[in-house]
């Protein structure tokens, strides 16, 4: 790639920022505060996840740096760990990505039932609602029929949009009783310390999903201007400007509804937007966010086929995967069982609650497992040392900071909601049963098949 074609500061920056940007900061705010037991830990909490996030940032940029292949991000697993654990992980990343998927169908569902319906309805209802919304994107993938980059490029607009949107609440008055909403759970309730840590702990856990989606830097590695400067600059302004932003949607919430409101608010984007503007503003935001929410269910039905192709292509998953319709460039088989998988996790898991409990903890074994490839890396590429590829600074530190710190969220996960920590080592534990009963053996049979 010559240098003119690399990725400067302002495009490694706006990256960072489009990358990590999602459809959580229109619906986590209620989870995490439902968890914070004071607005500080609340907010604590949020400060906390961009810090984390600039950590992972940096962790996986060094690991694109040393390891510069296209879809590094599953790959860098099959070249650091056992192949049966690289299977395990890869696998539960797809999984954990479908989860993704069907949450933020389900934060779609949740906002444009509020038009749909007078009073709030059931559970399986929004559930429908998003396996709806799914099953039209797979119909719509599976035609060949694809979103051009430029309608892409305008919902995302409408999205940052509404973030400033929200940020400009701050200017209207706000939830009356303000101060008595912001003090009254530290004034009339005496904590302990483990109950503080329980508490920022399960507030992380809606935090982590709203700061994903940084660990897609580990692709851009060779493809960027002077990456010892470029890529430590990037990251630092992109995440520093997402924690700006995010801190003030958090602050707009708790100025416009409340903080104690805010725990039981569903919708809650939409309520500022109707406290702003009235009843037509809500509707008006209600249903650019739906939009916005069919765009990204569109990209990830888009992008996580071609990774489980590629895992085909690779030999991790069985030769069906990699199946294609050349007249209309579509993976069949991976666009339907990735699509499958979605409307399975919203059968079983139909409140967002749960559905975000089970991504991030499988999140948390994927991210963890992911950044301490870095380690493995270093020793192995030594003699890149020098040679102008990024290595970050405060090693081991940064990786150590971003690995315990999933490994903390994993651990509340557990403490919290200990059926869905157990579901998803189960899931674990059955890719790796299924590594050796069916993969490894079918690798062995190829290669006794070459021999003769």
């Amino acid at each position: 790639m010559t240098a003119k074609n690399q990725l400067r500061l302002f495009d490694l920056t706006m990256i960072v920022i489009g990358l990590v940007i999602g459809m959580g900061i229109f619906r986590t705010a209620t989870d995490s505060a439902m968890a914070a037991i004071t607005p500080g830990i609340y907010f604590s909490a949020w400060v906390a996840g961009g810090i984390i996030a600039l950590c992972g940032a940096l962790t996986y940029a060094e690991i694109g740096s040393r390891f510069p292949i296209t879809g590094g991000y599953y790959k860098i697993f099959a070249e650091c760990y056992h192949p049966s654990v690289a299977f395990a992980i890869n696998c539960i990343i797809l999984i954990s990505n479908a989860a993704s998927l069907s949450g933020v169908a389900l934060i779609g569902s949740e906002y444009i039932c509020q038009l749909i319906f007078k009073d709030p309805p059931a559970d399986f209802i929004k559930a429908l609602v998003a396996m709806s919304a799914i099953i039209v994107f797979y119909g719509v993938n599976l035609a060949g029929l694809r979103m051009s980059s430029r309608t892409q490029n305008v919902l995302m607009l409408i999205k940052i949009s509404m973030v400033l949107l929200l940020i400009g609440s701050l200017f209207f008055p706000g939830a009356p009783a303000q101060s008595e909403a912001l003090t009254s759970a530290a004034e009339n309730t005496t904590h302990s310390l483990m109950d503080y840590i329980k508490s920022f702990g399960i507030a992380l856990i809606a935090v982590s999903f709203t700061y994903g989606g940084y660990q897609q830097t580990i692709n851009f590695g060779d493809e960027v201007h002077e990456p010892r400067k470029t890529i430590p600059r990037g990251i630092f302004i992109g995440i520093l400007v997402i924690i700006g932003l995010y801190l003030l949607v958090q602050w707009s919430y708790v100025h416009t509804i409340g903080f104690n409101e805010l725990k039981t608010t569903r919708g809650i984007a939409a309520v500022v937007a109707e406290r702003m503007f009235g009843p037509t503003g809500k509707t008006v935001f209600t249903l650019l966010l739906f939009l916005a929410v069919l765009a990204y269910v569109n990209v990830l039905l888009l992008s996580n086929p071609r990774v489980m192709y590629a895992m085909s292509k690779d030999g991790i998953l069985p030769v069906a995967f990699s199946r294609k319709n050349e007249k209309r460039d579509v993976l069949t088989v991976s666009l339907t069982v990735f699509s499958a998988i979605c409307v399975l996790v919203l059968f079983f898991a139909n409140t967002f609650d749960k559905i975000l409990g089970f991504t991030i903890f499988l999140d948390s074994i994927g991210m963890a497992t992911s950044a301490a490839t870095i380690f493995i890396l270093r020793k192995r590429t030594s003699h890149l040392n020098n040679t102008g590829i990024y290595t970050m600074r405060l090693f081991p530190l940064m990786p150590l900071v971003f690995i315990a710190a999933y490994t903390f969220v994993g651990i509340s996960i557990m403490f919290n909601t200990p059926q869905l920590a157990v579901t998803g080592l189960a899931v674990f534990a059955l890719f790796l049963l299924i590594y050796f009963l069916v993969v490894k053996g079918r690798n062995n049979v190829n290669r006794e098949e070459t021999l003769k």
